[in-house]
């Protein structure tokens, strides 16, 4: 790999265009479980389609399209069909209840969503139903909801009717509204800097924030995670992550479309569907959190698949254990994994492991800075960037700083200096050879399995319930999950609650990962001399508390 090479000054859509142009017949996009497939040429087709629609529809520049679905087909369909028409793509977790979509569509002004039926435990359209009651009686595409003033089409990702959506078939037959001048007028409009993605990331003051990513951000940083891994057009790659998260649509999607790469993705995190995709498409890659791999690694009938075809992949979202990188190495042949650190405000990936890196470097570090970006650990107190060997916040300036937080440059600020650097939160130390080691958070992010949760957000959750006169969520260490969540809760006055009551509460109405598994009552908490709550007390207090913690 060059890490001279320039950056790259290509929209998503260019970047498309590029690769089906060098590979027309080449696989795009497989979902063995449905056998279905699309070449490049044939996957440029739908997003041509898609886009010529959703123009027809009405959709501008600079619109929000809202996507609320699991890993289908055509959420990546959907993802370069908007970054072809200027629109912003706002992904949705799929874990999000009533309350936090409501605030998501409020926040972010969302002019447009499209959704599945649902996902577990939650019916995605009668939750839109219940949030935009007029969806039922108003005319498609003059929706007008006093609740969401901006929504103007919500659409149904399937061919089935529901009343006041638009169906897929429906947007692509659209399509031929729209001429190939007013479409390439449209791409021609673009810009390397508009802002093209927008994924909500939570902070510890308050409540999620819009991160927004442009065309230079994300189509560039997908490329170099590529470029990290030797990915190449022979190259076929499972992914089982989330499509709502960095790591699905840039370490993924991006880095797979950037180098022509084949993306075998599954709907959902299925460990048997994973053995048996990289087994049936000889897969040469694997992404996944190390719950994944362990999970794995863990299956009854690991040991009748063939994992020979594996060499490469990435291995993110929360600190791995030594034991489980050793097993993918040996076990899985994954020989040349690699290691990202990262943060959504960064387009995500920071740092990498290289493929030809040792073992050492691969289970003790996350890697040194991706080209084109500047990684320093700065002291706490002092701001000065520190030697090697000494533990402070790491900081990174480059291409891939997000344009900022939407609708709140006072949290922007805070996180983006003057010269340009955004601060991650995160504790860590650099060797002389520049390669980090995160050794720990000043912020009280709670990591579980991959996904990011903030104490503030679900306290201020908890505050509804009339029961509860002060309550602090900090982590607990669990053996499968990394952390898990856990709430120690001062009772107002004459109160009887049981932790139960606390979880029942909270079902239906925030994500279950965010939901605390472990509940303690407590009188007070641990303070320092000027009164700031320690939490790392209480997560230290959780052990003793919770000796047994799977």
């Amino acid at each position: 790999m060059d890490e001279t090479l320039p950056l790259q000054s290509l929209t998503l859509g260019q970047i498309l265009d590029r690769t089906v142009e060098k590979y027309p017949d080449n696989p795009a996009i497989v979902y063995v479980d449905r056998d279905f497939r699309l070449s490049y040429s044939q996957f440029a087709t739908y997003v041509d389609e898609t886009a010529k629609g959703l123009m027809a529809l009405g959709v501008k520049k600079g619109e929000k399209v809202g996507i609320w679905a699991t890993n289908i087909p055509f959420w990546v369909t959907l993802q370069f069909a908007t970054a072809k028409i200027g629109a912003v793509l706002l992904t949705v977790n799929t874990n999000y209840k009533t309350a936090e979509l409501e605030y998501l569509l409020t926040q972010s002004d969302c002019e447009n969503l499209f959704l599945i039926d649902g996902y577990q435990d939650t019916d995605y359209i009668s939750t839109i139903y219940e949030l935009v009651p007029e969806l039922k009686t108003c005319q498609r595409g003059y929706l007008k909801s006093p609740k969401f003033p901006h929504l103007k089409r919500v659409a149904f990702l399937g061919p089935e009717k529901h009343r006041g959506m638009y169906t897929i078939p429906e947007i692509r037959a659209l399509s031929v509204m729209i001429s190939e001048e007013e479409y390439q007028a449209r791409q021609d409009s673009l810009d390397l800097h508009d802002v093209v993605n927008m994924q909500y990331t939570s902070g510890t003051t308050g409540f999620p924030k819009g991160v927004m990513l442009t065309h230079y951000n994300i189509g560039n940083n997908g490329y170099w995670i590529g470029a990290n891994q030797n990915l190449g057009p022979d190259d076929r790659v499972c992914l089982p992550v989330p499509l709502f998260h960095c790591f699905g649509c840039v370490l993924g999607v991006l880095a797979f479309i950037n180098h022509g790469s084949c993306m075998v993705i599954l709907e959902k995190f299925d460990p048997l569907l994973i053995m048996a995709s990289v087994e049936q498409e000889k897969c040469t890659g694997l992404y996944g959190v190390p719950t994944m791999f362990i999970a794995v690694l863990d299956h009854p009938l690991f040991k009748k698949f063939d994992f020979s075809s594996l060499r490469t992949g990435i291995m993110a979202g929360s600190n791995c254990p030594i034991h489980v990188m050793e097993q993918v190495i040996d076990k899985m042949n994954m020989t040349e994994i690699t290691i990202c650190y990262g943060l959504t405000e960064a387009s995500p990936v920071l740092t990498q492991t290289r493929i030809h890196d040792d073992i050492r470097v691969r289970v003790e570090t996350v890697g040194r800075a991706l080209p084109h970006l500047e990684v320093k650990v700065i002291d706490l107190d002092t701001g000065k960037e520190l030697l090697p060997g000494k533990q402070g916040e790491v900081c990174v300036r480059g291409y891939s700083i997000m344009k900022g937080y939407y609708n709140n440059p006072e949290a922007t600020a805070q996180v983006i200096d003057k010269d340009g650097w955004l601060h991650s939160g995160d504790l860590g130390v650099m060797d002389k050879a520049g390669n980090l080691s995160i050794t720990g958070r000043h912020k009280d992010m709670i990591i579980r399995g991959g996904e990011n949760i903030y104490p503030r957000e679900v306290e201020e959750f908890l505050y509804r319930m009339d029961e509860i006169r002060d309550v602090q969520v900090a982590a607990v260490p669990s053996e499968k999950y990394g952390e898990e969540v856990g709430a120690f809760v001062i009772l107002k006055d004459g109160s009887n609650i049981e932790p139960s009551d606390i979880q029942d509460f909270c079902r239906g109405k925030i994500s279950r990962y965010k939901i605390p598994k472990y509940v303690h009552f407590i009188d007070e908490y641990p303070m320092t001399a000027s009164g700031k709550i320690q939490k790392y007390k209480l997560t230290e207090m959780s052990k003793k508390i919770w000796p047994e913690r799977r």
